[in-house]
């Protein structure tokens, strides 16, 4: 019998070795494990992906795929888009701040910064600088007590010369003597920035040669654990 009389019979097409093919895509590969239709337990992979090969974390806006943290209309969305990065260490061993690592090809599209770290107890401030040379392309500054409030600073310095200050923020989310996990997303246009899995904030680009940022600093008040620069798909 074939597939199009068996459609039209009820009648299921027999079982072939290694699965049931996929009906109507002769030439995709073979359902793998037992031949329910896919979204059934027990079905890890859909056809056409490698057994044993996750996910990969597209960038938020794919069809299907995740939000970044705060995006409307996605209130179950996890709170970075795909699995943790499978170069986390296993153990945790804390580096040196201040801390400096060379970015030689500079930064560029869906390039990812993964910082995590704990506050020191009586933390005033702690820098994240992303810099080309002596410039500053992007200053983060979050500081603890600015005349009684909690503020994040942002901003640029081009020649010697600080550009205009930026300051609104929807919360404060950094605790003394807390850890926390802050993520940086370079896209064409901007830096976004999420911590402890919710986004917080955006700053455009004011150095637009993105390839000659070729550094990231961060120091003062804070203990850092782990730093990881991957790229997303």
């Amino acid at each position: 019998m074939d597939l199009a009389d068996a459609l039209d019979s009820g009648t299921a097409p027999s079982t072939q070795s290694g699965g049931a093919t996929w009906p109507g895509q002769p030439t995709n590969p073979s359902w793998p494990g037992q031949p329910a239709w896919p979204g059934q337990p027990g079905q890890p992979t859909w056809p056409g992906q490698q057994p044993g090969m996750p996910a990969q974390p597209y960038w938020p806006g794919q069809p299907g795929q995740p939000a970044w943290p705060g995006q409307p209309n996605q209130p179950t969305a996890p709170g970075w888009p795909g699995p943790a990065p499978p170069t986390a260490p296993q153990t945790v061993q804390a580096l040196s701040v201040p801390y400096d690592l060379a970015l030689p090809s500079g930064v560029y599209d869906k390039m990812l910064f993964t910082i995590q770290g704990e506050v020191k107890p009586d933390a005033k401030l702690f820098t994240v600088d992303l810099g080309r040379n002596k410039d500053i392309a992007f200053h983060f500054n979050a500081r603890f007590n600015e005349d009684g409030k909690q503020v994040i600073v942002r901003n640029s310095m081009i020649g010697n010369q600080w550009g205009q200050e930026e300051r609104a923020i929807p919360s404060f989310p950094f605790v003394q003597g807390k850890t926390f996990e802050m993520k940086i997303l370079c896209t064409q246009t901007e830096f976004r920035v999420a911590v402890n899995k919710s986004h917080l904030l955006e700053f455009k680009h004011r150095i637009r040669e993105l390839n000659q940022i070729n550094q990231i600093s961060i120091y003062r008040d804070v203990a850092l654990s782990y730093v990881n620069v991957e790229t997303l798909p």
